[in-house]
């Protein structure tokens, strides 16, 4: 597979060091900053095992790891968000796995300069077309905010 190509095996590249979304490798799985950055600091966190598709075939021990590395992802999001703007609000999390068949969980900064309309509803209110808006490709202006929320990772290693 192509270097380029990562996309289309988001969690072997992660195992083979060849996803550049990647943030850091957790007990059980990958934090990696979110693809679109329509709302700033989303992450996904991937599961580490690229044939498990449900939180539920993990073993418990595992599974526990996976919710565990979620929370320490979703407070290093909130953490470096509130920093980077007053107007943020909270994390929403979420485990779908209705598109992609590999478990993942995704965590949805919110901010108060959202529309009220989309704002108390899930991300998904939002129209496709923002959510792949190519002007909020992950890019290199995105590298601060990469930067911190490593950072906030890093902190809180080894801590629980």
């Amino acid at each position: 597979m192509h270097p380029s190509d990562w996309r289309a095996d988001r969690i072997g590249a992660a195992l083979r060091g060849e996803n550049p979304t990647v943030l850091r490798r957790l007990d059980a799985g990958f934090a990696v900053i979110g693809d679109v950055q329509f709302l700033p600091g989303y992450a996904v966190l991937l599961a580490d095992q690229p044939d498990v598709q449900r939180l539920s075939e993990l073993p418990r021990p595992k599974r526990l790891a996976f919710l565990s590395d979620l929370d320490r992802l979703a407070e290093a999001v909130e953490l470096t968000c509130r920093r980077l703007d007053p107007a943020f609000r909270r994390v929403n999390l979420e485990i779908l796995g209705n598109r992609d068949p590999y478990l993942h969980a995704h965590v949805w900064p919110r901010y108060a300069w959202e529309p009220d309309e989309l704002a108390r509803g899930p991300v998904w209110g939002y129209s496709r077309e923002r959510r792949t808006d190519e002007r909020y490709r992950l890019g290199p202006r995105h590298d601060r905010l990469r930067e911190e929320i490593g950072r906030e990772l890093d902190r809180t290693a080894g801590v629980g």
